[in-house]
């Protein structure tokens, strides 16, 4: 769960935990592994999801028998079936995990699992049929039960909004003591706060004696030494432990902490220390009996890079078909804006560091590259862009423009002409490239996109750093799954005008 929604920083990724720091013995009290309920929101959010799918199992189930020919026949095996799959569809999803509350709000994790469910039904609903030798209606099994899926991760996704805005308000959350060094730490508490619909709230930190008092005035928390990691949880009443990272001794350290935390119900979470890997291309592999984290290396070629260029080009023709009215209307705009081109042509870095000219509508005057130099010193970015709010060179038409981010469309050419993706990293510039280190120019390893994480998650709001983050997220935990979730998310963020400017 840590691995999705945090990055454990580098260099420091060790516990300096001695063998004894938890002063107790290395052998494990024996106790009743009782475990801590649900909280009550978690139970009530549970509730509420299983009544939606049984509505949405009795509309399935419902509208097949109603429009089958006949009408309401009781004594049929099709109508029975119906009755049933109100209560097998969220006894289904219950067990295959998809009301455990650690996959609440997750996404990926919890569509996945209503996905699990649904071929699990579609499966057991083949076999009922065959060994009962029942007569189901071909529209159940091929129309109503795939739909009764997709309206679930549906009412899933609304749920999860739901969810979200109320973890902003500081609701629904984990109480979390992070245990570690003391940067490692105070990265994840960064990290923590700024992702809010994780439900991660940290409340307490245990650090090594050195790091006690910069993390307690850094994050303004109650900080602990490594031995009072048990006695600071049950102080601060935390029911989620996150250990930052691992070292020679961690394991060792680890293990006793996992004794003493039995039967308390409190959750044990380690973020592995791999910044931005995640996702599929981690796997725990027993090895004789000694379990291994397991990190696959990213994959830039193959059969799924291939799909992925033939989507960009059949999407950015049929977009570009589609928006040939808006693009001349924009083209009129521009032109009658003032001097100057409709089109902005500039040289951008892309896969594996080529040039290549990226096309934008005209949003700023003709002289405005010459007139950075004296507004320079208004640069309100940490890093290597240059960002400014209300930047004197946009044109009042370019700024509506970007406000709608109306202005990246022609890029859809460059998409067209292969030389970027839908989605992918932000564009460099040759100059900022020139200045990226070795971890940066990871973000060279695939095209460029129209859209990507930085596109949802802030745009220009973002620090430097941030956006790197997101980039080499992009690059190491590509899939084509992401690349949907992006596409979809990025019609929101464009909406909202969240970071334009």
């Amino acid at each position: 769960m840590l691995a999705d929604h945090t990055n454990v920083g580098g260099g420091g990724i060790s516990l300096l935990a001695p063998p004894h720091a938890l002063a107790t013995s290395s052998r494990p009290r024996l106790r009743l592994l009782v475990g801590r309920p649900a909280p009550s929101w978690a139970r009530r959010y549970s509730a509420a999801l299983i009544a939606v799918e049984a509505v949405a199992a009795a509309g399935a189930g419902g509208t097949v028998v109603l429009t089958r020919a006949g009408g309401i026949d009781p004594a049929t095996s099709l109508f029975w079936t119906s009755i049933v799959l109100v209560a097998a569809w969220p006894a289904i999803l219950l067990a295959v995990g998809a009301h455990s509350e650690r996959v609440f709000g997750t996404g990926s994790d919890e569509y996945r699992r209503v996905g699990r469910a649904g071929f699990l039904m579609l499966a057991l609903a083949g076999f009922v049929s065959y060994a009962a030798n029942l007569d189901l209606s071909r529209a159940l099994v091929v129309v109503a039960m795939p739909l009764l899926v997709v309206v679930t991760v549906l009412a899933r996704y609304a749920a999860r909004t739901f969810l979200h805005r109320q973890r902003r308000l500081g609701r629904y959350t984990k109480r979390v003591l992070v245990v570690g060094r003391g940067g490692a730490v105070l990265d994840l508490v960064g990290h923590l706060r700024r992702a809010q619909y994780a439900g991660l709230d940290v409340v307490a930190a245990c650090v090594t004696p050195t790091d006690r008092s910069r993390v307690g005035d850094e994050a303004g928390i109650p900080v602990g030494g490594l031995e009072d990691v048990v006695a600071m949880a049950a102080r601060v009443q935390a029911d989620t432990i996150a250990v930052t990272s691992a070292s020679e001794t961690a394991a060792h350290y680890l293990r006793q902490l996992s004794w003493q935390l039995e039967g308390s119900g409190v959750e044990l979470l380690v973020a592995p220390g791999l910044i931005e890997v995640a996702g599929p291309r981690l796997h725990i592999r027993p090895f004789e009996g000694l379990p291994l984290l397991s990190v696959e290396q990213p994959r830039f070629e193959g059969l799924p890079r291939l799909v992925k260029g033939g989507v960009d080009r059949g999407l950015a023709a049929l977009a570009l078909l589609i928006l040939a009215p808006v693009f001349l209307a924009i083209a009129v705009a521009v032109r009658l804006s003032g001097p100057g081109p409709v089109l902005y042509r500039q040289a951008r870095v892309g896969v594996n560091g080529r040039t290549f000219t990226m096309l934008k509508f005209r949003s700023m005057v003709v002289d405005a590259e010459q007139r950075l130099a004296d507004i320079r010193t208004s640069n309100m970015t940490d890093g290597l862009l240059f960002k400014m709010r209300e930047d004197p060179r946009v044109t009042p038409v370019g700024r509506w423009l970007r406000k709608l981010s109306l202005d990246e469309l022609p890029q859809l050419l460059n998409i067209l002409g292969g030389t970027m993706s839908l989605v992918g990293p932000r564009p460099p510039l040759p100059d900022e490239v020139a200045r990226y280190d070795s971890q940066v120019r990871r973000r060279l390893l695939v095209k460029p996109g129209l859209t990507g994480l930085w596109q949802i998650s802030g745009r220009s709001d973002l620090p430097w750093e941030e956006a790197v983050r997101l980039d080499l997220r992009y690059v190491e935990n590509w899939s084509l799954t992401l690349d949907l979730l992006i596409l979809w998310k990025t019609c929101r963020a464009v909406l909202s005008s969240s970071g334009a400017y």
